[in-house]
Parts: C-alpha cells; structure tokens; sequence
C-alpha cells in the first residue's frame, strides 16, 4: 500500500544566486529537483511518485523575477508571480493576451505564488502517470489511458505518439502566439530558443514536456514589440472556472489594417503534448478580410487530422468554436 501525502525526506538548498545553483545541480545530477513556486513539486513529493535526494528552491534568486523593458519588448524573469504577469501595466498595455492567460490559471491564492516559468514547465497531469503506474512517459512500455477501458477524457487529439497527455499549460499558447523566446542557462553557457524547440513531444523525448535539460534553468521569457498592441484573444474552457486545467485553451495574435487580417498566430492548449500551433488556420486567414465567414472557415480547419480517443470526441467542436471565437473576436 502507497502512503499518500507523507513526503520521503529530502536536502533542501536555497540558493540566492544561479551559479551556485548550477553547482548544485552538476553536484547532485538527476537526485536534484528544482522547485519554483512549489505548486507542481510538492504534489509529486506527496504523491511519494518523486523522490530526489536534493530540491532546489529557486525562489531565492532575486535576478529571476520581475519584467524588465528592453529595447525591443519586455523580458520576464522566469520566477514572476502569475499574479505580477496579470496586473504589470506594461504587459497589460503592449501584450494583454498572455495577462489574460495568468490571470485563468487555477485560482487567486495558487496565481500569487505559482511562476510563470513553473507554469510552462509543469509535468503531465495524466492520472495513470501521477499514480505512479509504469507507462511509457515514466520509463514502462504501455499506455493506461489510450486503451478501450482507459479514461482519458483529458487527452490528446493531436501528435501522440506511446503518450497521449496533454501540455495543461495556460501562458504555453499565449507564449506561443506572441512568438516569446526562452532563455535557458547552464554552467556551460546561455542559449535562447523559441517555443517550437522549448515545448516537445512524445516523438522527441517521451520523459519530459519541454527541451530543458536537468542541468540547465529556465532563467527569463523575452516578448519582442512585434506583436505589442495587436488584436488578441484567449479564451479557456475547462470543468470548473477555478483551480482546474484546460480541457481545451486558445490564443491568437493579429495583426488587422483595415479589416484585413494582415498577419497572425494561433495556438491551442489541452490537445497535444505541446502547445498546437495552428499553422494552417494562420495560412487561411492571412490577408482575408475579419469576420464571420474566415472565422468560420479558419474553425473547421483547426481540427484536420485530429484523432480523438474513446471518450474525448467532443474537443474536436470544443476545439473548432474556440478558433471561430478567437479569430472573429479578437480585439485591440
């Protein structure tokens, strides 16, 4: 019998700056664990379904938090508050859909201490996975929830591949359609890349949900001004209005002069393992006049090539009127 909610004993480590925390990690290797806001980490360890010899809190690394303005947009230490993110008047003012992305995630008390840089890069939520059981995610050779009785309501419609979990992620699709850079740092150096090698999949490493590896950090998210003031939208459809993940998300970035979507970028949350950039619907909108037809259109395109599993068929409409919405809704 698993004993639940009792955590096996670690070493906790604050560091205050990121070199000795890269100490650490080199020092411990994959015992370590990083923790931000705590919210995901602490569930694990009480869940007893991780058990690291060593946790470093980041918390303590002042260099990490705050929005700084930069001469072509705005960088966010990875460590600000959900909370900051919704209310900074400068992302309100130039970036309003990745506020109104932190301002669903679960709920008030959760936004004031979660992170941003926690909340892109949490774990999968699949049950089957945090229960402990050996699927493929965790190192075993099944799939629990892609199999006649499994519940997998929550899952995947898109790219799966062994997994079927979804990325539960609310700022990963703002991110994505604001074109947002990582900053990723180790002791060896600095590297900063896009949202299409930050978030991954199963086909490229089925243990993990974003492309940090365990010895590098997270360290900041840079927005340029080139989608600053833009027509935006998010919307979030989940079980319950508070405290809950998506069940399907959506953000878009456009650009529109007179009437004519000049240029945008739309991506989805909860149907695949990494935030679903819809390429195709951009490819439809661009340089067709906003309203009612192309936001029609550009839904029934988002869903192509979706493969639904036995008891999630009904985020392919969810899905499709969340896109009409965002593309005939999206406002300056």
């Amino acid at each position: 019998m698993m004993i639940k909610d009792v955590m096996p004993s670690f070493e906790l480590f604050q560091p205050t700056q990121l070199k000795d925390a890269f100490a650490l990690l080199d020092r411990y290797g994959k015992d370590s664990w990083k923790m931000a806001g705590g919210y995901d980490s602490l569930s694990w360890f009480k869940e007893r379904a991780k058990k690291p010899k060593a946790v470093i809190d980041l918390s303590g690394i002042a260099e990490m938090k705050g929005v700084r303005e930069t001469a072509d947009g705005i960088e966010i230490g990875a460590l600000t508050t959900l909370t900051e993110i919704e209310r900074h008047p400068v992302i309100r003012a130039k970036f309003r859909l990745l506020a109104d992305a932190a301002a669903k995630v679960a709920s008030p008390q959760i936004r004031n201490a979660g992170t941003i840089g926690g909340n892109v890069s949490q774990d999968a939520r699949c049950w089957y996975y945090r229960s402990g059981l050996p699927c493929y995610r965790a190192g075993g050779n099944t799939c629990f929830a892609d199999t006649p009785q499994g519940v997998n309501r929550e899952h995947a419609l898109f790219d799966s591949d062994r997994c079927v979990a979804v990325s539960p992620s609310d700022t990963a699709p703002a991110l994505v359609a604001l074109d947002a850079k990582f900053v990723i740092k180790s002791a060896k150096g600095e590297r900063v890349i896009g949202a299409d090698e930050f978030f991954i999949g199963p086909k490229i490493d089925i243990t993990r949900m974003t492309s940090v590896a365990h010895n590098e950090i997270l360290t900041a998210i840079r927005i340029s001004n080139a989608w600053a003031g833009a027509h935006f939208y998010f919307e979030k459809v989940a079980d319950r209005n508070t405290w809950d993940f998506p069940l399907v998300n959506v953000a878009a970035a456009m650009s529109v002069k007179n009437g004519v979507i000049e240029n945008c970028r739309i991506a989805c949350g909860g149907v695949s393992a990494a935030p679903r950039r819809l390429t195709a619907v951009e490819g439809i909108v661009k340089g067709k006049p906003a309203g009612e037809d192309i936001a029609k259109l550009a839904g029934q395109s988002a869903t192509r090539g979706a493969s639904p599993l036995n008891y999630n068929q009904f985020k392919i409409p969810l899905m499709a009127n969340l896109v009409t919405r965002a593309v005939r809704d999206a406002r300056a």
